[in-house]
Formats: C-alpha cells, sequence, structure tokens
C-alpha cells in the first residue's frame, strides 16, 4: 500500500473521529495513530528504542 493511501486512510479516519467524537476524539485518535506509527517502525526495525533517550550528541557520532 503506497504512503499515499495510508496518509489519506489516516486523514479520514481523524475525520470520522472529529465530526463524530469532537475535538477530545479527535485528539485521542491522533495520539493513538503516533504511537501506533512508532510501535510499527520498532518493529520494522527502522528505528531502535534508545533512539528516544540518547542525547543529541550521542546522536553525530
Amino acid at each position: 500500500m503506497s504512503m499515499a493511501v495510508v496518509g489519506m486512510i489516516a486523514g479520514m479516519a481523524l475525520g470520522f473521529a472529529g465530526y463524530f467524537g469532537g475535538f477530545g476524539a479527535f485528539l485521542l485518535v491522533a495520539a493513538l495513530g503516533a504511537v501506533g506509527f512508532v510501535v510499527g517502525r520498532l518493529l520494522e526495525g527502522d528505528m531502535e528504542l534508545g533512539d528516544f533517550f540518547r542525547s543529541r550528541d550521542d546522536r553525530r557520532r
């Protein structure tokens, strides 16, 4: 599935949540989507958990 289609589906989900559930539901869906994105990247191996906890100086090396 292309990234454009994934983005469209995510946008539609956020739109439905905002329309039917209000702003609070919109924020909840957006936050859970971000968590799901990070977990997916971790499982695929594109990202490591240590990337979130390293200082900026460690990333330059």
